[in-house]
C-alpha cells in the first residue's frame, strides 16, 4: 500500500526515464490523471491510456529526443509532502528555470500549472516540480 500516490508517480516516471522504458505503470487516482494530462499538455510525456472505472494502473508513455533516447523529463521534484505541505499565494508561486520549467499546484479550480494559477490568480498547494 502507497502512503503518497504522487511521490510515487513522480519516481516510476523518474525511475522509467532513467532505464529508457517506453512505458510505465501508474496507479489509477484522480490526482495522478490530472498531473498526467498537465505532463501530457506541456510536452513532457509522449501519451497516457485513459483507465476505466475498475482498472487498478494506467499506462503513461514516456517521450524522449532523438535517437540517443535523451528524456524529455529532466528532473521531477515533489516540493509539498504529507508531513510538510508547501501553500503559496499567486505572487509567491516559485519560477522554474525562468518559466521554462512547470510547477504543479492543487487548487480550489483544480490540479493546474503555475501559469494557469498566475493568470486566474489563486494559489494553492505546491505538489512538484518538473523541468
Amino acid at each position: 500500500m502507497v502512503n503518497d500516490t504522487i511521490s510515487d508517480l513522480l519516481t516510476r516516471i523518474r525511475n522509467a526515464n532513467l532505464a529508457s522504458h517506453g512505458t510505465v505503470s501508474i496507479l489509477n487516482t484522480k490526482m495522478n490523471y490530472s498531473i498526467s494530462e498537465i505532463l501530457k499538455t506541456e510536452g513532457y510525456i509522449a501519451d497516457l491510456t485513459p483507465p476505466n472505472k475498475n482498472d487498478l494502473m494506467f499506462e503513461i508513455k514516456l517521450k524522449y529526443i532523438g535517437t540517443d533516447k535523451v528524456p524529455c523529463i529532466t528532473n521531477l521534484k515533489r516540493l509539498s509532502s504529507p508531513g510538510l505541505r508547501l501553500y503559496s499565494h499567486t505572487k509567491d508561486i516559485p519560477r522554474i528555470l525562468n518559466g521554462m520549467g512547470v510547477v504543479i499546484l492543487s487548487t480550489s479550480m483544480g490540479i493546474m500549472t503555475d501559469r494557469d494559477a498566475k493568470r486566474k490568480k489563486i494559489g494553492g498547494e505546491l505538489l512538484c516540480s518538473i523541468w
